[in-house]
């Protein structure tokens, strides 16, 4: 294939649209089904191992391994919103029904009714919002999960959290540069 003589008019330019949540979640979708992909992860049984992936309209995606037994603590993605889906194996989520402050606090007290736990097996995915505060878990004790992740805008930076009984309470501040 040659390249063009000229540049493309400016009507067929990419524009830069911002993807929504079900952009993101179709992503990860597509990418999960694709086992060639998939079968390119390195796996260790000992910790989580990624690989960055071209996400769509400028977003950030991961492919993500999981040994058994592992997950991610509780955080959230600041001012982003995302979408993961299991690519293999199943991962288990527990997420807080609840909208954090940006800033300004340490601890917070949570309400009796704001656990919400979803069984992600491969295949399943969701979507969320800004400041959805979630924990990822492979309860498994024998298989790797594996499981794709997209984000919009690209992560400006990762709260984690600490969760005794009704008491979650913000224990780290992880910039871009903590995870590349």
């Amino acid at each position: 294939m040659s390249a063009p003589s000229s540049p493309a008019p400016a009507s067929n330019a990419t524009t830069a649209t911002a993807p929504t949540a079900a952009d993101l979640l179709a992503f990860v979708r597509r990418t999960a089904a694709d086992a060639e992909l998939i079968a390119t992860l390195p796996l260790d049984p000992e910790g989580r191992t990624w690989i960055r992936l071209e996400g769509p309209g400028g977003s950030e995606a991961w492919l993500i391994g999981w040994p058994p037994g592992t997950g991610t603590g509780w955080h959230d993605h600041a001012e982003s919103i995302g979408a993961f889906t299991t690519a293999s194996g199943e991962l288990k989520e527990n997420s807080l029904a609840v909208r954090l402050p940006s800033e300004g606090w340490k601890t917070l007290e949570l309400n009796e009714d704001v656990d919400r736990t979803r069984q992600l097996p491969a295949g399943k995915g969701r979507a969320f919002g800004t400041h959805h505060v979630h924990e990822v878990l492979n309860g498994s004790t024998t298989e790797h999960a594996i499981s794709v992740h997209a984000y919009y805008p690209p992560l400006p930076l990762i709260r984690r959290f600490s969760r005794t009984e009704s008491v979650l309470r913000l224990e780290q501040v992880e910039q871009p540069e903590d995870w590349q």
